[in-house]
């Protein structure tokens, strides 16, 4: 099926239901790995369309399968119901200047309402997919910590049935096609510490945590793609009089090369082996593990990438800008699924309390995205 005048015209007289879909679903809160309130809410709002298959599985995913049997191949629309902040209690939004403020609305809130009003027309129309059977998935675990829970989950259930995957995430125009691969750990140094005036002298976790960190800024990161290091927080330490027994940080290094995580993953053993000849104690937990691609099916990858070409051209009047990164589709990619994440708003701010979005990109954001899933139909 291809994307024509009745489309637009679903979409622009549900205009008003998908703002106040978006709006409420905003507020929200998700952090990763306790998405359940978005989850419920929003299953229950499939089940109100008609979406009486929807359900939500162990990894906190809400599913809605669309003609699967059995054992028919499937194709995957998916956006991430977590955000990176840590609220649990109603997110702070506000309009103003034809924007919509709040923290996660877009990365990745408007996406979530864009798929959701494509799953309520499909249960409208009753249409059903030609090839393969459909699974519109609103996952967790997609930021930080939540190491992609929610897809590794559905991948794990559904195999090797998958064969093509669109996650819907991030702005308009852009399209990630290439998976950004990290490796994430907590490391924590423990000493004898003790008083700062009696015990002086004692050897003090925090001052070797910043040594640590200052050794990790100095390695040269590998000639490979593009190799990137964060240390993100630091904690430690009892009160201002006591020389710290603990103090531990969490550190990510990130590649689209996996050669390169393997290099970066010597160079970090390197430095924890020499701080442990000092006589403290250095652990390192990993906490995030996301792969890098791997070879895909490159007839189906570069039939997707041209229908994604094509409806940019068509709604945007712009071309695609394709860039690698971390998202929901390193795990399609790595098990050499065909797979590309897409934007579908225009906003700023992306993972600050500032971030913003333009509420005229709403609506040209749902055509792009009805046009990019209505070819399965």
């Amino acid at each position: 099926m291809i994307f024509d005048a009745n489309h637009a015209a679903w979409i622009e007289a549900h205009a008003k239901e998908h703002l106040e879909l978006l709006l409420t679903l905003a507020k929200i809160p998700a952090p990763s790995n306790f998405e359940e309130k978005r989850a419920e809410f929003i299953c229950n709002w499939l089940w109100e369309c008609g979406g009486k298959d929807a359900y939500i599985d162990e990894a906190l995913n809400v599913i809605l399968p669309l003609g699967m049997t059995d054992e028919n191949p499937l194709a995957v629309f998916a956006a991430h119901t977590d955000v990176v902040f840590p609220d649990t209690e109603e997110l702070p939004l506000r309009m103003e200047d034809g924007k919509i403020f709040c923290p996660g609305v877009g990365d990745d809130t408007a996406s979530m309402a864009a798929l959701l009003m494509m799953a309520k027309y499909l249960l409208e129309t009753g249409l059903q997919p030609k090839k393969y059977g459909i699974l519109i998935v609103l996952d967790s675990g997609e930021e930080g910590l939540g190491n992609l829970k929610g897809i590794r989950h559905l991948f794990d259930t559904f195999g090797d049935r998958i064969r093509e995957f669109i996650s819907f995430d991030g702005g308009e125009c852009r399209c990630v096609n290439r998976a950004v691969g990290s490796k994430r750990y907590r490391i924590a140094i423990d000493t004898e510490g003790g008083h700062s005036y009696g015990a002086f002298g004692n050897r003090n976790a925090i001052a070797y945590l910043a040594s640590l960190i200052d050794t990790l800024y100095t390695i040269k990161v590998p000639p490979l793609g593009k190799t990137t290091y964060n240390v993100g927080t630091i904690s430690g330490g009892t009160s201002v009089n006591t020389i710290a027994q603990h103090a531990e940080m969490l550190y990510e290094f990130r590649s689209d090369e996996a050669e390169a995580l393997a290099i970066m993953e010597r160079h970090l053993e390197a430095a924890l082996d020499f701080y442990r000849t000092k006589g403290i104690t250095v652990t390192a937990e990993l906490v995030g593990d996301r792969p890098c691609s791997a070879p895909v099916d490159e007839t189906i990858m570069n039939a997707m990438t041209a229908r994604a070409m094509a409806a940019t051209e068509r709604h945007y009047g712009r071309e695609l800008n394709f860039d690698a990164g971390s998202t929901d589709c390193n795990i399609p990619l790595s098990r050499g699924v065909a797979a590309l994440c897409l934007g579908v708003y225009r906003g700023r701010g992306a993972h600050t309390r500032e971030e913003n979005i333009d509420i005229d990109s709403l609506i040209p954001g749902v055509k792009f995205l009805f046009d990019a899933m209505l070819h399965h139909f």
